[in-house]
């Protein structure tokens, strides 16, 4: 079996893009014959391709859990995508009672003219950055807001 196209599914922005890629493989190697071989056109020193060498998906895991630690990124803690025009995403957040600690990354475009801002927050704090963000909604809705924000906890797509 020859797995092909290696870059494009590891180069994909996507926080799970590593986790991704090695799953297909190794459902695709699991469909190997018994004594067939499969190949991997890619660079051998890459974690992702070093894991399905090693068949050690939980390796992978750990690795990818202490790089996202490193980052700040989910699982380690929690995040949530503000999406909307600018006006709107500033009002939400200047409504919103965020918790201490919550980082505000952005803003940066998004499609149709919109733009996202990211709130990064310890995941101790998770149920207070989702309840402030419920209530911030709420409040723009009572207020009849016109224009929507859409807000992702945990989103994949970061970019």
């Amino acid at each position: 079996m020859l797995l092909l196209d290696t870059w494009a599914l590891l180069t994909r922005a996507d926080l799970r893009a590593s986790e991704e890629t090695l799953r297909r493989w190794m459902n695709a190697a699991a469909l190997a014959r018994a004594g067939g071989r499969v190949v991997v056109a890619a660079d051998g020193s890459l974690p992702t391709v070093q894991a399905l060498i090693r068949w050690d998906s939980p390796w992978s895991a750990a690795r990818e859990l202490a790089e996202r630690r490193e980052l700040g990124f989910p699982p380690a803690a929690r995040m949530a995508s503000l999406t909307g025009a600018a006006e709107a995403v500033a009002d939400l957040l200047t409504t919103a009672h965020l918790p201490e600690g919550a980082e505000l990354l952005g803003p940066v475009p998004a499609p149709q003219g919109q733009e996202r801002m990211l709130v990064r927050v310890r995941r101790a704090n998770q149920a207070a950055l989702a309840r402030a963000l419920h209530e911030a909604a709420g409040v723009r809705t009572a207020r009849k807001a016109a224009q929507p924000v859409r807000i992702q906890v945990d989103p994949l797509d970061l970019l």
